[in-house]
């Protein structure tokens, strides 16, 4: 595993919100969220973009999953369920974008707000590791981006997660560690 940062790296913090707490994680969601809050820390320090994102709902796709919990189409839901995690110190400056799908450019200008900073790359962080950070992993090599992935700031069920990280991860991004990043960040 090796990151190498850009000149404009942001950090890009996936679904650390109050209605995830509950979810059973391969990882505790205590590392997940402090590992992602040192990251904004260190991104803020060194005047670079963070970027928080929550999800408010579900696109309105039919899937199995749905159809299994009586649910059909798009979900919107509670407000409450989608305040970000206080751990995370959201500051006036970062970017907060709301999703309504599982990756975080198709219902969002992220894309355009990140351009607006001259990123240039992403670093990943959040939940879940196959749904919301996948999915915005995709997006944003496919539009180009550099994108980063700290494994040990993210998390799933423990089978997904893995998967994730030896099959998917390495054909869109690099991989490596909280405190590679931090490393990396200090030297700057």
């Amino acid at each position: 595993m090796s990151i190498e940062l850009e000149q404009t790296p942001a950090l890009v913090v996936i679904d650390l919100q109050s209605g995830i707490l509950g979810h059973p994680t391969a990882h505790p969601l205590e590392t997940i969220i402090g590992n992602s809050a040192k990251l904004a820390e260190a991104f803020r320090a060194k005047g670079l973009p963070v970027v928080l994102v929550n999800v408010a709902g579900t696109a309105p796709g039919r899937t199995e999953r749905g159809k299994a919990s009586g649910r059909s189409g798009a979900q919107t839901l509670p407000a409450e369920a989608t305040v970000l995690v206080p751990e995370l110190n959201q500051q006036p400056s970062d970017i907060t974008v709301t999703k309504r799908t599982l990756g975080a450019f198709l219902s969002t200008d992220l894309d355009a707000q990140l351009k607006a900073v001259g990123a240039t790359q992403i670093v990943l962080t959040g939940v879940s590791t196959t749904s919301g950070v996948e999915s915005t992993a995709r997006s944003a090599y496919e539009l180009g981006y550099h994108v980063a992935f700290v494994t040990d700031a993210m998390s799933d069920n423990a089978e997904a997660h893995e998967a994730s990280i030896a099959h998917q991860f390495p054909k869109l991004g690099e991989l490596g560690t909280t405190a590679e990043v931090l490393a990396l960040l200090a030297a700057r």
